[in-house]
């Protein structure tokens, strides 16, 4: 089954065919960047003017890209929250169209839940069950996979979501947006030398996360040094992030021996840290655990996990009503 994903929950505009759900045909996706960063941030009406802009055009070269015409398309699956409402409504309408032109099933899938499916679109993806650390720009929450289409919060931030703290330090560090690639790029140019930051645990017993403490330890300390800020930024880059990826790391890892789980998954846009990735993949080699992140490609936006988890709902025979709406926050269950 061929499944065009369509993804715009926030700033970036993007399309993918999967074939049966595992197959990865085309994935493109239509960066913002250029647009938000003078404003260290994304800005919401900025964002969906240009995902108008963009939608067309992206779909139409994922099919291309795929090999195909529109009319091999069996199915759409499309983005429905959480995420910035005007952005998510122009990939929802937009997929509703085309699906409703087509006389085609049309899915509105969790951005979430297609995040922690990501690895499994990996050559070899873990098996289940395992625990999996979604981290993002909006999220920093604990999952436990007990089996597939299953997922069990088990905890996640109370403030900000790591990748917001790493957008708003790299914002002090006079680096602009996004933070995390960047601040990850300095952090390794520190040359060994960092500025001791605290470990914001919280609770080493428990999985949630409180980052905005650490966040005011940086402002503090810039706000005191009487160093140039060029001279301290690498030490401070390199500070915060072992501080973060010590938090990250420890709760990812207790979650797994809590649940007595040998797998572990990182998924999200903070997926991509080298820092994070070394730091696990040491900690898991030296414990019997096994790692799993998914390709660079996979780790931020993007409208392959969309596919792939709207054709596991297409297998289940579901076909979503016309009438459905997005959300900006998860609902809770009921």
């Amino acid at each position: 089954m061929l499944v065009l994903g369509i993804e715009s929950s926030c700033d970036e505009t993007a399309a993918a065919v999967v074939a049966d759900g595992r197959r990865i045909l085309s994935s493109t996706v239509a960066s913002q960047i250029e647009f938000h960063h003078p404003y260290g941030g994304v800005v919401p009406e900025i964002a969906s003017r240009k995902h108008i802009e963009a939608i067309s055009e992206v779909t139409k070269q994922a099919i291309e890209t795929a090999g195909l015409t529109v009319e091999h398309i069996q199915a759409v699956g499309v983005t429905r929250g959480p995420g910035l409402v005007g952005s998510l409504l122009i990939g929802f309408c937009f997929a509703k169209a085309f699906a409703f032109s087509r006389h085609i099933p049309w899915m509105a899938v969790d951005h979430l839940e297609a995040h922690l499916e990501s690895v499994q679109l990996m050559d070899d993806p873990p098996d289940y069950p395992y625990v999996a650390l979604l981290a993002s720009g909006g999220h920093t929450n604990i999952y436990y996979l007990p089996s597939r289409g299953v997922y069990r919060l088990l905890g996640q931030s109370r403030d900000d979501a790591v990748g917001e703290a790493y957008d708003k330090v790299a914002k002090m560090l006079g680096l602009g947006y996004p933070g995390g690639p960047v601040i990850d790029g300095l952090a390794r140019k520190a040359g060994g030398e960092a500025v001791a930051f605290p470990r914001p645990f919280l609770d080493k017993d428990g999985f949630d996360f409180s980052f905005s403490g650490l966040k005011t330890a940086v402002n503090r300390y810039l706000e005191s040094s009487d160093q140039p800020l060029a001279k301290v930024a690498s030490q401070v880059a390199a500070g915060f992030q072992q501080s973060v990826v010590e938090v990250l790391a420890y709760k990812i890892i207790n979650a797994a021996r809590v649940y007595g789980c040998s797998r572990l998954a990182v998924v999200g846009g903070v997926a991509a840290n080298q820092g994070l990735r070394s730091r696990l993949e040491a900690d898991c080699s030296g414990l019997g655990l096994k790692a799993f992140f998914p390709p660079l490609d996979l780790c931020g936006d993007n409208a392959a996990m969309i596919a792939a988890l709207a054709h596991q709902a297409v297998c289940l025979g579901r076909n979503d009503s016309f009438d459905l709406d997005v959300y900006s926050r998860r609902p809770r269950p009921t």
